[in-house]
């Protein structure tokens, strides 16, 4: 009687992809239709640009514990710097903008009946904001950072609005703000611009008391009403971090889309959750009336929108004017409050990272939008077995099977932001064409290019059916000069036994 087959053990079976084909089911649209993957809505400006660098920018309010909606545009942006990184043989990081200058407290002021507000910073101060970032994302980020091996770094509005970069940039805008106005703000052509007090940090809410009084060479001076201390004036140059602009969402982003763009060597892909695909027609409005070049237009990634079953977001605004009570009973509280996850950290990042993956198996399931419903369903439908969180690295055939078989002991890679934290005792996961292999690292060595690796490393632990010279041109064909320019890490390993 013949035996049954028995599937690789480096290999998924049969069943688990087809019921990984029928997780999602999801309608075609247009985007979807141009692109075989969610990562080639980047090659366009890649392939113009030739960046050094991609940074992925997700920027979050700093308002209270973050929902499932933002983690989810959080780790997609770290999910796709891994892919781009692999894609395109370039650098990846993520930037996280925390916020800081949401409103924390509104009053009115008793005599005129105009609204003022103060900030985040303004109200707790660098210190507290530090607190808040630390509570609701510090781990999170590192969990997610060490699940995809991408660097991330954390910059507040505040210190954003700060740099010379930036206050530039908001002058230059000035300079045309005739032609800006009534893309920022449609409905009345008021720009908000607020300048807070200096002695107390509150501003008007609709800045129409803030004026731009004078604009030359030397900056720009405003003058605006504290319902405290009266009128004040202010003057914003290039070179001095001081006054402080809080400025509104949409003149915000046209500021820091403008100046990320300006930068050859760093390629901003701005990440925003679907609800914003409808305000970037004014921002990118307003980037065509300041004459941006096409080189310098932002690139952005809407992410999949958590809709509510009546189709309105999952909104944080809403839970803090209506309370929850205007929300389905099918909204878990943990996708309220993500803290309120009932697991760890890395638990709670696991699930999300391997749901993300799902969606990015096909543009189609990633750009559109979930019910909460939905994705309840789909992340109770994940693989219950623990997660052996590794590194993860794509390998050529040749020297996949050289790994599995034990007999290639030494992997070299360019030694760019992924590799940084690659310690002895660390996993690589090694993948090939659906085969996988577990390693774990036995020693590291840096060396500043292939030469000098091989005069140090041993020819046979790397490939042991090459010589030295044909590793060599092998190795550059896969790392041009400005990826050797990295440096080489050089990676001792073994199998781990299942």
């Amino acid at each position: 009687m013949a035996t049954p087959s028995t599937p690789s053990p480096h290999s998924s079976p049969l069943s688990s992809k087809m019921s990984e084909a029928a997780l999602l089911l999801s309608p075609n649209s247009i985007l979807a239709n141009a692109l075989l993957r969610s990562i080639d809505l980047l090659r366009p400006r890649v392939l113009a640009n030739r960046p050094a660098r991609i940074e992925f920018v997700v920027g979050t309010q700093i308002n209270g514990a973050p929902h499932l909606g933002t983690n989810l545009v959080q780790t997609s942006a770290f999910l796709l710097a891994k892919l781009a990184r692999r894609e395109f043989s370039i650098d990846t990081t993520v930037r996280f903008g925390a916020l800081d200058n949401a409103p924390y407290d509104v009053v009115l002021d008793p005599e005129t009946h105009t609204a003022y507000q103060q900030t985040y910073f303004h109200a707790l101060g660098k210190d507290k904001i530090s607190e808040l970032i630390d509570t609701y994302y510090r781990a999170f980020f590192d969990s997610v950072s060490e699940a995809t091996d991408t660097a991330y770094a954390v910059e507040t509005y505040s210190d954003q609005q700060a740099t010379p970069a930036f206050r530039a940039e908001f002058l230059r805008s000035l300079e045309r703000l005739d032609e800006i106005r009534w893309w920022l703000a449609p409905s009345h052509g008021t720009v908000h611009v607020r300048i807070p007090c200096p002695q107390c940090g509150w501003a008007q809410k609709r800045a129409d008391r803030t004026k731009l009084a004078r604009l030359d060479e030397d900056g720009a001076i405003f003058t605006a009403v504290c319902f405290d201390h009266g009128a004040y004036d202010a003057h914003v140059d290039p070179e001095d971090d001081q006054p402080y602009l809080d400025l509104a969402t949409l003149y915000r982003n046209l500021v820091k889309e403008r100046a990320g763009g300006r930068g050859d060597s760093v390629l901003q892909v701005m990440m925003k959750g679907g609800d914003w695909a409808f305000g970037c027609q004014l921002v990118d409005g307003a980037l065509g009336a300041l004459g941006t070049p096409a080189r310098q237009m932002p690139i952005r990634v809407f992410t999949p929108q958590v809709l509510a079953p009546t189709g309105a977001k999952l909104s944080k605004s809403l839970l803090r004017e209506h309370g929850r009570g205007v929300l389905p009973a099918d909204v878990e509280p943990w996708m309220l409050d993500t803290t309120a996850w009932p697991g760890t950290v890395d638990n709670y990042v696991d699930a999300l990272v391997w749901l993300v993956s799902q969606l990015l198996t096909d543009p189609k399931h990633f750009f559109r939008s979930f019910t909460v419903k939905e994705l309840g369903r789909l992340m109770t439908a994940r693989p219950t077995e623990p997660l052996i969180r590794a590194h993860e690295m794509g390998i050529y055939k040749r020297y996949f099977d050289l790994i599995a078989a034990g007999r290639k002991t030494t992997e070299i890679r360019v030694n760019d932001s992924s590799r940084k934290n690659i310690k002895p005792g660390s996993l690589i996961r090694f993948r090939c064409q659906g085969d996988e292999v577990l390693t774990r690292v036995t020693r590291v060595a840096r060396y500043t290019d292939f030469d000098a690796m091989f005069a140090s490393e041993s020819v046979a632990a790397v490939n042991p059916l090459a010589t030295r010279e044909e590793q060599l041109a092998n190795i550059r064909q896969i790392y041009p000069p400005e990826r050797e320019a990295l440096g080489v890490v050089a990676i001792g390993i073994e199998l781990v036994k299942p």
